[in-house]
């Protein structure tokens, strides 16, 4: 199949063999480049999944960075430190895409400006706060549970109010996020009754 001006079209080119290479050079060339491709994707994607990528922004390293270093899982009696991405990013990695597509419309705020100041980035906490509160509820509170659990934890060495709020959330099917808002940030001005369930 060729066109009008005589050259040979892409698709009839990518059906036919290739008249200087052997199958076998052409399979090992594309999973040598298969293999680079996809390391390179990875090597870039865990860049991206680190403490320092998150607050390489001003927005979150003068906002809520320094209120994530105030709290238990920044410092803490056993040394255990939860990261941005740890309560964040998903482990699994189709959830982690899912995750990275969705912080694509954080990158674009950035780009724009939409919470460049200290300003904005508090008149739009709440409304971010709510979505992040949303997905953690909609994932069974997924990022916390990977260091929390409800049926491994030793309620006798709790203080009675924990406990009780532990037993109650295991009867009532509750997750994390219900409870633990504010844990890691200080809570945003405006919040409602709703908010607070």
């Amino acid at each position: 199949m060729t066109h009008p001006n005589g050259k040979k079209g892409i698709f009839a080119l990518l059906r036919r063999p290739s008249k200087r290479y052997s199958i076998a050079t052409l399979l090992l060339a594309g999973i040598v480049l298969g293999v680079v491709l996809w390391g390179g994707f990875n090597t870039a994607l865990e860049a991206t999944n680190t403490e320092t990528f998150c607050i390489s922004c001003h927005e979150m390293r003068d906002n809520v960075y320094p209120e994530y270093k105030e709290t238990i899982h920044y410092t803490n009696r056993t040394g255990v430190r939860a990261t941005c991405p740890d309560c964040h990013v998903p482990k699994d990695w189709t959830y982690k895409m899912i995750r990275k597509v969705q912080a694509s419309k954080e990158l674009w705020g950035k780009l724009v400006g939409t919470i460049d100041t200290r300003e904005k980035f508090e008149a739009k906490r709440l409304e971010m706060a709510r979505h992040e509160w949303r997905r953690m509820k909609a994932s069974d509170s997924r990022e916390c549970r990977n260091c929390h659990s409800l049926a491994s934890m030793n309620s006798e060495s709790q203080k009675q109010r924990a406990r009780k709020q532990h037993e109650m959330a295991i009867e009532d099917s509750m997750t994390c996020i219900d409870c633990h808002k504010g844990i890691a940030h200080h809570k945003p001005q405006g919040m409602t009754d709703e908010d607070e369930e």
